[in-house]
């Protein structure tokens, strides 16, 4: 019998896929490692979407009051300067509806995640295993972005653009209006008291069960989120293999 290769030949290819076996062997218990039980995905799931409701109320409470308040504030302001004579009344009127008008786009342009994630999640399949992974992703993400959300809230950030925007009122009605020192300084006063409010009332529970979940369910243990992949290239030349890994 004629073999189409010399026996050389035949162990080399042997070897190769000999080594290649043992390569590939701890990638694939690697792999089964990073898979969470379809029951743990659950109760992660489960988690979460239990923690986002238990905050919603609040965090729904907190941005509507909010925001129909400097709305309110907004139009009561506006109609007095429409119907008054008096400058005074009508420029401190206008300064003041001004400066709630620009509070009340302040809540428009920051969402509260935190009020609007439950609804987000609950509407995501989970039927399969497969739909569970991708609920389980899409409910690490909300409910991080809900723990940023309100870390962004009680940031020094919004402290200074309050500020900034209560002292520019301020120096109007000192300056621009030409009123007195004292007039300017209780205008600032009242408007960074109501400001301060604001920020010091945001509820902060998403931040806290946020960290919670992490503490008990990411702490030492696989994420959904890591998916670990590895190529594998085999390049031949004359009188030898080579191979690439490739992570």
């Amino acid at each position: 019998m004629n073999f189409p290769y010399n026996l050389k030949t035949y162990r080399s290819l042997t070897g190769f896929f000999i080594f290649l076996l043992i390569l590939l062997f701890p990638f694939s218990r690697l792999f089964a490692q990073n898979e969470i039980p379809d029951s743990l995905v659950k109760e992660r799931i489960d988690h979460i979407q239990n923690s986002l409701n238990e905050g919603k109320p609040a965090a729904k409470l907190w941005w509507n009051g909010w925001l129909y308040g400097y709305s309110a504030a907004t139009v009561v302001q506006g109609a007095v300067f429409i119907s008054s004579d008096e400058l005074k009344t009508r420029q401190d009127m206008a300064l003041g509806a001004a400066t709630t008008l620009v509070g009340a786009v302040g809540q428009l342009i920051m969402p509260m995640t935190p009020a609007s994630a439950p609804g987000k999640l609950a509407l995501i399949p989970g039927d399969t295993p497969e739909e569970r992974i991708n609920k389980l992703k899409k409910a690490e993400e909300l409910f991080e972005a809900s723990s940023k959300r309100e870390k962004d809230g009680r940031s020094w950030k919004m402290h200074a653009l309050s500020s900034a925007i209560n002292l520019s009122s301020g120096m109007i009605t000192w300056l621009g209006f030409d009123r007195t020192i004292k007039a300017g300084l209780i205008n600032f006063a009242i408007n960074e008291v109501i400001t301060e409010a604001q920020i010091w009332t945001q509820p902060t529970r998403a931040i806290k069960d946020y960290k919670v979940y992490c503490e008990r369910y990411k702490s030492g243990l696989p994420s959904v989120l890591y998916k670990p992949k590895a190529q594998l290239f085999v390049n031949a030349f004359p009188g030898g293999v080579a191979l690439k890994l490739v992570f």
